[in-house]
């Protein structure tokens, strides 16, 4: 973006969010967060659902600037970022490339091995794949993934070759891509980011071992240890991995870093998440909240950094 967005008593902010993925619901939750958050601060706001008109109505609101609160394809992918760039209205979060880069698993994976960054091993799936040979190379149990799909939607923990097929059936109801991936038995983290900032670390915990959309949105059983109980060089270290891997895929503003860390200590990246969620169960507001940064700070810090994508 070659537009800097600076706030002005005379700023409308339009946050997107709704949308028509998979994710819609979620991000409904964030969006309505965020604009309470801005209305809070006095911030002259108003929502916008894209499933309603589309990219006609968000342009005939005029917004001064774009809170883009929109989970999954069409808001976290980069085509809404190119829409708003051809538009040249300023937008929070990641610019196009690295939204696009961002939501494919597959992709990210790779250009995070051609930087040298750990991440499990991974091979794409189709109707006609060696599923024997899948389970020779990964290994048992697995991850089975869309490739562009968010909150662990259609994602299963593979343990039996008998069960890999029909993971794999159940993935592509959701996406055409489709990927397995070394499993990594161990701790799960995630990393914060926030206008050049990495927040501290949080241990997710689920008692049912594995951290679904049930376990995000709705559970209540599951746990957020914060501080996440690692030693001060451990958390360094992880901090440093993913502001390596945040940066190698050339995000900006704010985002969240997914990883697993194993037996023998050694930290894996697994995914990127541009537009990460706002809602209530959230991890961003809680590793923000743990650095002394209120939820409607974290709003307002986001929305600052926002036509910023390409400036150093």
């Amino acid at each position: 973006m070659s537009t800097d967005y600076a706030p002005t008593d005379s700023s409308r902010v339009v946050v997107v969010y709704g949308g028509s993925s998979a994710e819609r619901e979620v991000s409904l939750k964030s969006g309505s967060a965020v604009l309470e958050a801005l209305k809070r601060q006095n911030i002259n706001a108003q929502g916008y659902d894209l499933r309603d008109k589309g990219l006609v109505g968000l342009e005939a609101l005029a917004p001064s600037v774009v809170f883009i609160a929109l989970h999954g394809r069409g808001g976290e992918d980069g085509t809404l970022q190119g829409a708003l760039e051809l538009l040249n209205i300023p937008y929070t979060g990641s610019g196009v490339l690295a939204s696009a880069l961002g939501m494919d698993k597959q992709r990210t994976k790779q250009v995070w091995q051609a930087a040298g960054l750990p991440t499990p091993e991974s091979i794409m799936l189709n109707d006609d794949a060696d599923w024997d040979g899948v389970v020779a190379t990964l290994g048992l149990p697995m991850m089975v993934k869309p490739v562009h799909e968010g909150s662990t939607l259609g994602i299963s923990i593979v343990k039996t070759r008998e069960a890999l097929e029909a993971a794999y059936r159940e993935a592509a109801q959701f996406d055409a891509r489709v990927m397995a991936e070394r499993f990594v038995v161990g701790d799960e983290y995630t990393v914060a980011l926030l206008d050049g900032r990495v927040l501290p670390a949080i241990r997710v915990e689920v008692p049912g071992g594995f951290y679904d959309y049930e376990a995000k949105y709705v559970s209540n059983t599951t746990q957020y240890h914060l501080p996440c109980g690692l030693s001060e060089a451990d958390e360094a270290e992880l901090a440093k991995l993913c502001r390596e891997a945040f940066v190698a895929i050339g995000c900006e503003g704010w985002g969240r870093v997914d990883v697993m860390r194993d037996a023998k200590g050694h930290f894996w990246l697994i995914e990127v998440n541009t537009v990460p969620g706002m809602t209530d169960h959230s991890l961003v507001p809680q590793a923000a909240a743990h650095a002394g940064i209120t939820f409607d700070a974290l709003v307002v810090q986001i929305l600052q950094t926002a036509g910023k994508q390409g400036v150093s």
